[in-house]
């Protein structure tokens, strides 16, 4: 047995759930891909069949439902298994992103049209008929999965394979944040707080304030911090000025986030119905960035009942009424993610004077405080920024500054041009 080592049961969270027929598999490719994902650093529970007894499996479909990935290694007595059998059937149950490799067997042996997979189906025994057909429909569906056909030799380079295409699904997008980040910790803390993603449930959290004072950056933090915590992840930037061209371009682009699957989408009728389908059985994490409007959220995030628990939807805008909270919502929307009862929102608070010349200073610079010859003109510069962190950013550039500071050095040869020509 592996139990310490793979199949521990310790809670921890894997990202990808290895099923197959441990008697066709185990010590030769079972055991040669999984020694290649975990050195790709990818948490893998390779599942043990002694340990299906008792507690252990419920444990063992809690593995399932919890992984990103799932892995059957469809050998030839795979369906002997009524373990196996019942691994697969949960992977198509709860909708997960499921990789199949078909071991010496073909596509068609999977779909049951063959002996070799429909003959172990029928040798299980009458009493398991309700499952049966549980099996036979997982299979079918399984096997109209692009997977790869291997055979009983060289290893090596498949599992490379494999690893590449795995870790190309489980690895999430990192949004791009500046370098000179200031005054941000205490927002973050506030909206980790809030979107409590240890509690149960559909959160859905509103960041508000006035443009350019660093709404989006902070979701982008945020994003950067907990997106490995979900099942899918989508950021839809600037949904306001993208939105202006309809949104089935953001419908589409939100649904190829959410699967490896690329869809067309001719309406966005249709993509409310597609989007409805593939969040179900999922923990997500979706931001829609600078929302202006009610229906915005409506035809990207649909209602909260399509989602399952877990999942945070994190809303950026100026105008706090869309988010219609404390009271505000609307009694015939029931149901709408902006419902008072569901939506928490957090008001994005500007920089002190400090912060601000930091910031301004770290741009400008490339330090935490301007040169003494230039600490009158940032301090009127912040003051005259409002404080903006984005308007500090473009003001502080090197392009913008440089310019600023050929125009004093021409002012002072004008003056010195002037005294030598005029002497008092």
């Amino acid at each position: 047995m592996e139990q310490e080592k793979d199949s521990g049961l310790s809670g921890m969270d894997y990202q990808v759930f290895l099923s197959f027929k441990g008697s066709d598999t185990r010590r030769g490719f079972t055991d040669c891909l999984y020694h290649f994902m975990v050195d790709a650093g990818i948490r893998v529970f390779r599942d043990n069949e002694e340990l299906h007894a008792g507690d252990r499996i419920e444990e063992i479909l809690r593995m399932i439902n919890n992984s990103i990935v799932c892995i059957p290694i469809l050998s030839k007595n795979y369906a002997a298994s009524k373990w196996c059998l019942r691994e697969l059937a949960k992977m198509v149950e709860f909708k997960k992103e499921i990789v199949p490799i078909f071991y010496d067997v073909t596509p068609d042996d999977v779909r049951l049209k063959t002996s070799i997979y429909s003959g172990a189906i029928r040798a299980h025994k009458k009493n398991m008929l309700s499952e049966k057909d549980q099996w036979e429909n997982a299979l079918k569906e399984v096997a109209h999965i692009k997977g790869r056909e291997l055979k009983d030799s060289g290893f090596g380079e498949s599992c490379k394979s494999i690893v590449k295409e795995v870790s190309d699904k489980l690895k999430v997008k990192h949004k791009i944040v500046s370098e000179h980040l200031v005054g941000l910790d205490d927002q973050v803390e506030a909206l980790m707080k809030l979107l409590d993603t240890e509690s149960p449930g559909v959160r859905f959290v509103g960041i508000h304030g006035p443009g350019g004072i660093g709404k989006t950056t902070l979701a982008k933090v945020v994003f950067n911090q907990i997106s490995p915590q979900f099942d899918g992840c989508s950021f839809l930037e600037d949904v306001r000025e993208s939105s202006r061209h309809g949104f089935v371009h953001l419908q589409k682009h939100l649904v190829n986030n959410l699967q490896s699957k690329q869809r067309d989408i001719l309406d966005h009728d249709e993509g409310i119905k597609l989007i409805r389908d593939i969040v179900r059985g999922k923990k997500l994490l979706i931001v829609l960035d600078g929302i202006d409007q009610r229906e915005q959220i409506e035809k990207l995030a649909g209602k909260s009942s399509w989602y399952s628990s877990g999942t945070r939807i994190i809303v950026t805008t100026r105008d706090i009424r869309v988010l219609a909270i404390e009271g505000q919502a609307l009694e015939e929307e029931e149901g709408v993610l902006r419902l008072s009862r569901e939506v928490r929102a957090l008001e994005m608070g500007e920089m002190n004077s400090t912060q601000a010349l930091q910031l301004l200073s770290r741009h400008a610079f490339g330090k935490d405080s301007p040169p003494p010859d230039y600490l009158d003109l940032s301090n009127e510069v912040v003051s005259a920024a409002g404080r903006l962190p984005l308007l500090l950013e473009i003001i502080g550039s090197p392009s913008s500054w440089e310019k600023q500071r050929r125009m004093e050095r021409k002012n002072q040869e004008i003056k010195e041009v002037a005294s030598r020509e005029h002497p008092t």
